[in-house]
């Protein structure tokens, strides 16, 4: 089933997004089991949406990956995870 996160990173700065997603992604391609993301500002820091094939995949990559360069870039943040009901497509 399909998860849906929610990152509402309040403090972050576009710099600290930017430095996690160059490092990680610098072909700007989602990893195995990342359907979709999505980032941009909120009022109090920066906002990030991403959809995973499963809850699998998302503790896959967050393990083994991203926990790093979250670490790296001096950012604390829990996404809220739900459960996805509809993808709509063009």
């Amino acid at each position: 089933m399909a998860i849906g996160l929610l990152f509402n990173a309040r403090g972050v700065t576009q710099a600290q997004y930017d430095q996690v997603l160059n490092k990680l992604h610098p072909d700007k391609k989602t990893p195995p089991g990342m359907l979709f993301h999505v980032a941009g500002p909120m009022t109090d820091g920066w906002r990030v949406m991403e959809v995973w094939e499963s809850q699998e995949a998302a503790d896959q990559y967050f393990q083994t990956t991203l926990a790093a360069g979250l670490k790296e870039a001096k950012i604390e943040v829990r996404p809220d995870v739900f459960p996805v009901h509809n993808i709509m497509q063009p």
